[in-house]
Formats: C-alpha cells, sequence, structure tokens
C-alpha cells in the first residue's frame, strides 16, 4: 500500500467504535492541519464540500445531500452547500483520504460517545465525521441571537460516533467541575458539552454591544462538562485582514477615523442651521 500514514515521525491515533471497529487517523500540520484517515475496504468518510485535500486509488468520492445532517434555510439562500460530500474505500485492501481544515485552524477530534451524546458549536465548526453522526445546523432568530446560547453556538453534532472539528489559532481544553464558572468570549467558544449550563451575559448596554467591537457578549459557563476555546476565531481573522486591506488610508494616517468624524459632526451643524432657518 502507498500510503504515507506510517512514514511521518506523529504518533497516529485510533478510534475505537460502540461495535468495537477499528479506524487509525492522523492530525499532521503546526496551523493548518490535515486529518490523515485509514479506510478499510466499504468503510467511509462523511465530509464537507470542497475538504479533502488527497485519498489513495481505492476511494471514490460521491456529493450526496444527507436528511440526517439538517441545514438551514438562509445558509442554501446565502449560498452555503446543504450536501455532504461521501468518501468511502470501494477496493479490497486498505486505503487512505486526507481532509483539510478550511482555515488557519487546529483539528480537534471528538468521540460523542465520551461526551453524553451531544456538543454544541461555532455554525462552521464540524467539517468531517466517521459512524454515527449527526449534524445540525439552525437559522438565527432574533430573540436567540439576543437572549440565548442558541444565537452564537448554532450547530449541534450528535450520536456516538467520531467528529472532527477545527479551531482557529491555539485551541484550549477546559474541564469543569460540578458549579465550577469560567467567563468566555462567545467568538471564542469553538464548542462544549451540552451538560454545561450556558448563560449569555452583554458588558454594557445593547448600543454599545452593536457598536462596541469585541468582547462585549461573555458566555457564563457553569459546569459540570467541557468547553474548546480558540484564540482566533475565523470571524476576527477575517475582519482584520478585510481592514488592512480596504482601509489603507486609515493605516497611513491614524488620524483618519477621526477626522470623518469632524466632518459629519461639521455636516450636521450645517444641515440643523438651514432646518432652523427655514422654521
Amino acid at each position: 500500500m502507498a500510503a504515507p500514514f506510517f512514514s511521518t515521525p506523529f504518533q497516529p491515533f485510533v478510534y475505537q467504535s460502540p461495535q468495537d471497529t477499528i479506524t487509525p487517523f492522523q492530525i499532521l500540520g503546526g496551523e493548518a492541519q490535515i486529518v490523515q484517515i485509514m479506510l478499510k475496504p466499504q468503510e467511509k468518510v462523511i465530509a464537507k464540500p470542497g475538504s479533502m485535500c488527497y485519498m489513495s486509488g481505492s476511494i471514490q468520492m460521491e456529493n450526496v445531500y444527507m436528511p440526517e445532517n439538517e441545514a438551514g434555510v438562509w445558509q442554501w439562500v446565502l449560498g452555503k452547500s446543504v450536501t455532504s460530500m461521501v468518501l468511502q474505500n470501494t477496493g479490497s485492501t486498505d486505503g487512505f483520504v486526507g481532509i483539510a481544515a478550511p482555515t488557519l485552524a487546529r483539528i480537534i477530534p471528538i468521540d460523542l460517545a465520551l461526551f453524553g451524546g451531544e456538543m454544541l458549536c461555532q455554525p462552521d465548526a464540524y467539517f468531517c465525521s466517521i459512524n454515527d453522526v449527526k449534524v445540525k445546523t439552525s437559522d438565527p432568530r432574533a430573540q436567540n441571537v439576543i437572549t440565548s446560547a442558541e444565537g452564537f453556538l448554532r450547530q449541534k453534532i450528535s450520536g456516538q460516533g467520531l467528529a472532527f472539528i477545527v479551531g482557529g489559532g491555539s485551541v484550549v481544553q477546559k474541564n469543569l467541575e460540578v458549579g465550577e464558572v469560567l467567563a468566555v468570549d462567545v467568538s471564542s467558544i469553538v464548542s462544549v458539552s451540552a451538560s454545561v449550563n450556558i448563560q449569555i451575559k452583554y458588558n454594557g448596554p445593547l448600543r454599545r454591544v452593536l457598536f462596541g467591537g469585541d468582547n462585549m457578549v461573555t458566555a457564563v459557563l457553569t459546569g459540570p462538562g467541557i468547553v474548546f476555546i480558540q484564540s482566533m476565531p475565523f470571524r476576527r481573522l477575517s475582519q482584520r485582514i478585510a481592514r488592512a486591506v480596504t482601509s489603507p488610508n486609515m493605516r497611513d494616517n491614524p488620524k483618519f477615523l477621526f477626522q470623518i468624524a469632524i466632518l459629519f459632526f461639521i455636516a450636521y451643524i450645517v444641515v440643523s442651521s438651514l432646518i432652523l432657518t427655514d422654521m
């Protein structure tokens, strides 16, 4: 077999399913990782479309709609895929498939059988799985976004299989004891077990939350349970890249924003004067 699986210095992991099926896998790389999964004949991996990086010749790839993996209507409207990619070993010998993280992210393997069969995640955290894993991504609702964790952790993975999720930057795992409290920036949460109680806390008035930037919404987590925390959420990374690309004037002139504010203030004074004159 021409698989590079055991030719690297990384120690492979072994996943044992509830049916005692053994599936070895390996997480390769540093900041932008790849999970390499060994597949026996007829075994398969479910992944998000576009995540396959390489595979052996015996692997067949098919893009299918899976009813158990529910996707929100708004995801389809906004151009996101509502299908899944099935990678199955149709040969008579062992094969392998390499699935890449979609961004500069670390891959986290989660055996759902060890986490009570259910985890809450950020909307784009899940990217592939083995065996019995169901994925449900809900549409954002205004009342949920404002008042509950469902507005932020909109993806639920459940079942008894092995799921792979991604977290940006460095990923920290916190094990919360019964009654232990941990406050985390909402965007920094990758995933949390269903046993953890989550309360959303706004750090200031709602108008300040809407226009104040990062660290304005905090999740207060109360154990028992496990939470995975990321140091660089993709939303924060993309915003900083966008600012660097689209705002060269602001980058070269730190007073640019202040000057814009002064111009708007002068315009407001002029318009107000004209209105009062007409009256």
